[in-house]
């Protein structure tokens, strides 16, 4: 039997008032948890992401996938412990299909966060994988990497989604 690659959830875009919004802990490791989990990974794929957080497909709680060079991450509940250096490079996000910007970060990062079973794990990584850990935990705070821009850059974003988007925002 293949692998179902499809899922029921959907990626919201931004000007949607959700992805601003703070989520919430988990609290309970379940099956429900372990499949909402794989359904995010799911949903990354289908849209050719790296990186998916439980908000941008509209559940305030703090879980957040990754996927890159072949490792798989389950950020649930996740907080940085220790940051170093700084490095300035292109971010794009599913909530802003077609958007990119460059985004200062930290270049390399350790987090502590909790698996599926509610295994506290810790990870160390830095350049992409760092910052797509950052850019994905950010959504989890109801920050979106476009905060991270000046006014001007921030507001031509703004502009180009509000076309898009046939001028609804």
């Amino acid at each position: 039997m293949s692998e179902i690659n499809e899922t029921d959830l959907k990626i919201l875009k931004y000007p949607n008032p959700i992805l601003k919004k703070v989520s919430e802990p988990v609290e309970v490791f379940d099956d429900e948890l372990a499949k909402f989990v794989k359904d995010l990974f799911t949903a990354m794929r289908a849209s050719d992401g790296v990186g998916l957080a439980a908000p941008q497909v509209g559940v305030l709680k703090k879980i957040a996938v990754v996927e890159y060079d072949e490792k798989k991450y389950v950020l649930i509940n996740p907080k940085v412990i220790d940051q170093k250096g700084i490095a300035d490079d292109e971010e794009g996000c599913l909530s802003f299909p077609g958007i990119y910007a460059h985004v200062q970060r930290p270049e390399w990062v350790k987090i502590e966060t909790f698996d599926v079973h509610g295994e506290k794990q810790t990870y160390e990584a830095s350049g992409f994988t760092a910052r797509a850990f950052l850019h994905e935990m950010d959504h989890l705070s109801g920050k979106l990497f476009i905060d991270y821009l000046s006014n001007l850059k921030r507001n031509a974003i703004k502009k180009k989604v509000s076309k898009n988007t046939g001028g609804h925002f």
